[in-house]
Protein backbone atom coordinates (compact mmCIF):
# COMPACT_ATOMS: atom_id res chain seq x y z
CA UNK A 1 0.00 0.00 0.00
CA UNK A 2 1.38 3.27 -1.18
CA UNK A 3 0.15 6.21 1.55
CA UNK A 4 2.69 8.71 0.17
CA UNK A 5 2.59 10.66 3.62
CA UNK A 6 0.88 9.93 6.63
CA UNK A 7 -2.93 10.27 7.50
CA UNK A 8 -4.12 13.14 9.82
CA UNK A 9 -6.69 12.82 12.18
CA UNK A 10 -8.57 15.85 13.53
CA UNK A 11 -11.20 14.07 16.24
CA UNK A 12 -12.28 15.87 19.71
CA UNK A 13 -13.85 12.74 21.24
CA UNK A 14 -11.27 10.84 23.23
CA UNK A 15 -13.16 7.85 23.25
CA UNK A 16 -13.28 8.20 19.20
CA UNK A 17 -9.62 9.34 18.06
CA UNK A 18 -7.27 6.52 19.91
CA UNK A 19 -10.06 4.19 18.23
CA UNK A 20 -10.01 5.54 14.63
CA UNK A 21 -5.71 5.84 15.07
CA UNK A 22 -5.75 1.61 15.69
CA UNK A 23 -7.86 1.18 13.12
CA UNK A 24 -5.81 2.95 10.76
CA UNK A 25 -2.82 1.40 12.19
CA UNK A 26 -3.62 -2.25 11.34
CA UNK A 27 -3.98 -1.40 8.01
CA UNK A 28 -0.50 0.15 8.06
CA UNK A 29 -1.29 3.82 7.84
CA UNK A 30 0.85 5.84 9.69
CA UNK A 31 -1.15 8.34 11.98
CA UNK A 32 0.39 12.01 13.11
CA UNK A 33 -0.19 15.03 14.26
CA UNK A 34 -0.46 18.12 11.90
CA UNK A 35 3.70 19.59 10.65
CA UNK A 36 3.58 22.76 9.26
CA UNK A 37 6.07 22.58 6.04
CA UNK A 38 6.26 18.62 6.67
CA UNK A 39 5.50 15.95 4.52
CA UNK A 40 2.11 16.44 2.60
CA UNK A 41 -0.71 14.06 4.42
CA UNK A 42 -2.62 11.29 2.08
CA UNK A 43 -5.90 12.33 3.69
CA UNK A 44 -7.04 14.28 6.16
CA UNK A 45 -9.56 12.70 8.59
CA UNK A 46 -12.08 15.49 10.13
CA UNK A 47 -14.84 15.53 12.60
CA UNK A 48 -17.66 18.07 11.79
CA UNK A 49 -20.18 19.10 15.07
CA UNK A 50 -22.16 20.79 12.11
CA UNK A 51 -21.32 20.35 8.27
CA UNK A 52 -23.36 23.55 7.63
CA UNK A 53 -21.16 25.90 9.45
CA UNK A 54 -18.13 23.81 8.11
CA UNK A 55 -16.69 25.70 5.67
CA UNK A 56 -14.09 27.83 7.76
CA UNK A 57 -12.59 24.76 8.89
CA UNK A 58 -12.85 23.19 5.34
CA UNK A 59 -10.92 25.63 3.88
CA UNK A 60 -7.61 25.60 6.46
CA UNK A 61 -7.63 21.77 6.22
CA UNK A 62 -7.54 22.70 2.30
CA UNK A 63 -4.01 23.81 2.93
CA UNK A 64 -2.97 19.84 3.33
CA UNK A 65 -3.76 19.64 -0.40
CA UNK A 66 -4.43 16.45 0.34
CA UNK A 67 -7.99 14.71 0.03
CA UNK A 68 -10.45 15.11 2.84
CA UNK A 69 -12.86 12.47 4.83
CA UNK A 70 -15.22 14.17 6.84
CA UNK A 71 -17.38 12.61 9.62
CA UNK A 72 -20.32 13.58 11.81
CA UNK A 73 -23.37 12.57 12.93
CA UNK A 74 -25.23 14.97 10.96
CA UNK A 75 -24.78 13.35 7.98
CA UNK A 76 -27.51 11.38 6.66
CA UNK A 77 -26.86 7.68 5.53
CA UNK A 78 -27.29 6.50 1.97
CA UNK A 79 -24.48 6.28 -1.78
CA UNK A 80 -26.44 9.51 -2.87
CA UNK A 81 -26.43 12.13 -0.44
CA UNK A 82 -23.27 11.15 1.06
CA UNK A 83 -22.02 11.86 -2.59
CA UNK A 84 -23.69 15.17 -3.25
CA UNK A 85 -22.97 16.40 0.70
CA UNK A 86 -19.32 15.60 -0.27
CA UNK A 87 -19.54 17.48 -3.61
CA UNK A 88 -21.61 20.03 -1.90
CA UNK A 89 -18.77 20.71 0.58
CA UNK A 90 -15.54 20.19 -1.61
CA UNK A 91 -14.05 17.26 -0.08
CA UNK A 92 -13.33 13.99 -1.08
CA UNK A 93 -16.00 11.74 1.06
CA UNK A 94 -18.69 12.03 3.87
CA UNK A 95 -18.59 9.58 6.46
CA UNK A 96 -21.89 9.58 8.95
CA UNK A 97 -21.78 8.67 12.71
CA UNK A 98 -22.03 6.03 14.20
CA UNK A 99 -19.90 3.72 11.46
CA UNK A 100 -18.27 0.47 11.84
CA UNK A 101 -14.44 -0.24 11.32
CA UNK A 102 -15.23 -1.54 7.85
CA UNK A 103 -17.19 1.42 7.06
CA UNK A 104 -14.50 3.70 8.13
CA UNK A 105 -11.66 1.61 6.73
CA UNK A 106 -13.90 1.74 3.12
CA UNK A 107 -14.29 5.26 3.10
CA UNK A 108 -10.22 6.17 4.13
CA UNK A 109 -9.47 3.75 1.38
CA UNK A 110 -11.63 5.04 -1.07
CA UNK A 111 -11.09 8.65 -0.17
CA UNK A 112 -6.86 7.72 -1.03
CA UNK A 113 -7.86 5.67 -3.57
CA UNK A 114 -9.57 8.21 -5.45
CA UNK A 115 -7.23 10.92 -5.02
CA UNK A 116 -4.22 9.21 -7.03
Amino acid sequence: MDLNGYVIVLEEDLLLRPLLERWLGEEGYQVAAPVPGGAKPALVIADVPDPRAAGALIRSLQEYAAPILLLSARFRRGLAGSTETARRLGVKKVLPKPFTREEFLSAVHESIEGAA
